[in-house]
């Protein structure tokens, strides 16, 4: 049998290149696994379901390398437990050196796995690259007021009001919050700020 794998992180990105690659090549759709999520590990639903199909003599297509993992220890294991231990073929398509369907003998495994672990080391070091610049992003965005994440619920014209009944307890927490139409811990959080 033959499978694709494709994986992107978020669900705004787009898996079109990958699905198209494994369709150039015959893979069929039926087999073509499209996953959405994170590749620091391997606790992925969709890939673990798909391990748990392969077979001796299957064959995995990947697209690159970083689309099946992008932490460098945890994908030389893995790429072990399937080619030794499951004894599937993985092919990585846009590394013509990454297809263990054509270095059976020592030599060639040996090459493999050095080119592997290269790789391996520039897809989790990549991984830790994205993450600084997304953290600067974020310190840069915050230096200059900018507000991330959910855009902040407009407070009532009566927040004042509403709060001094909340701290004379004629209201609750949770009535003052439905007065204002936001959640209570975001009351608290206007109430705390607003003297």
């Amino acid at each position: 049998m033959e499978y694709g794998y494709v994986r992107v992180s978020t669900k705004e990105q787009n898996e079109e290149r990958q699905v198209l690659a494994m369709l150039e090549i015959g893979i069929s759709m039926n087999n073509i696994i499209i996953e959405k999520q994170s590749g620091k590990d391997f606790d992925r639903p969709l890939y673990l379901e798909l391990i748990s199909k392969l077979k001796e003599g299957d064959v995995l297509y990947i697209k690159s390398l970083d689309r099946l993992g992008r932490n460098y220890r945890l994908l030389k294991d893995e790429w072990r437990h399937i080619t030794e231990v499951i004894r599937a073929d993985i092919v990585i398509i846009d590394m013509p050196m990454l297809d263990t369907r054509l270095y059976k003998d020592l030599i060639g495994t040996f090459i493999s796995d050095m080119f592997l672990s290269v790789l391996s080391f520039f897809a989790e070091n990549e991984r830790d690259y994205i993450k600084k610049r997304q953290a600067e992003g974020i310190a840069a965005a915050k230096a200059a007021g900018k507000h991330l994440g959910r855009p902040r619920k407009e407070l009532p014209n009566n927040f004042d009001e509403i709060k001094y009944k909340w701290i004379s307890k004629e209201l609750s927490v949770i009535e003052a919050a439905e007065l204002c139409n936001i959640s209570r811990s975001s009351f608290y959080r206007a109430a705390k700020s607003i003297k």
